[in-house]
């Protein structure tokens, strides 16, 4: 972060050389160093939000999976335990209905847990899925940054080499390719 920081000051630096000189040319290169410079913060502000997007989705859906996890835990076991009464059921005719009523009541509780175990198990997937659109987005974002902060550098070539022209052509189209780019990645 520090040499990103110094190699931006060194861009400004050019650029304010350049805008004393009174040139032309020199001066709409400053100008162009500065919107690039503008428009390649708000993308990275942007690329960091949706990684810090992309790492909040996946961690909730973990927690929401464990939360899965323990209703279909807690399901088995209420599986067991009607399985356990059936069997009592067959081995003691004389007490049937009890442990009929038992292991129906467990059937019954079994199926909330199992559709409650399911619709966690669906929250976590949208989750992660949501996760995987911001850590996309990010990604693409980091190519539209760093066409920006290409063009900047490139930009400064113009004023380093006393005006000449392509330097300064090249930073823009690197500006304009890299601002779509960015704005693609919510297309996306």
């Amino acid at each position: 972060m520090d040499n990103e920081i110094s190699e931006q000051m060194e861009h400004r630096e050019h650029a304010e050389h350049a805008a004393h000189s009174g040139e032309p040319l020199l001066l709409r290169v400053s100008a162009t160093i500065a919107i690039l410079a503008v428009v390649a913060a708000s993308v990275g502000s942007l690329e960091t939000i949706e990684s810090g997007a992309a790492i909040s989705k996946k961690s909730e859906s973990v927690l929401v999976q464990n939360r899965a996890t323990d209703r279909w835990a807690f399901f088995q076991a209420q599986s067991i335990k009607k399985n356990m009464y059936d069997i009592a059921k067959a081995a003691n005719p004389g007490q049937a209905d009890a442990f009929d009523a038992k292991a129906r009541g467990y059937e019954k509780d079994g199926d909330v847990t199992r559709e409650k175990a399911e619709e966690l198990g669906r929250e976590s997937d949208a989750l992660l899925e949501a996760g995987e659109r911001h850590e996309k987005r990010h990604h693409v974002l980091t190519v539209g940054v760093t066409l920006l902060h290409v063009g900047i550098a490139v930009a400064t070539l113009s004023i380093i080499m006393r005006g000449r022209r392509w330097p300064w052509y090249a930073a823009m189209v690197l500006g304009v390719v890299g601002t779509l780019v960015a704005a693609a990645a919510y297309a996306v």
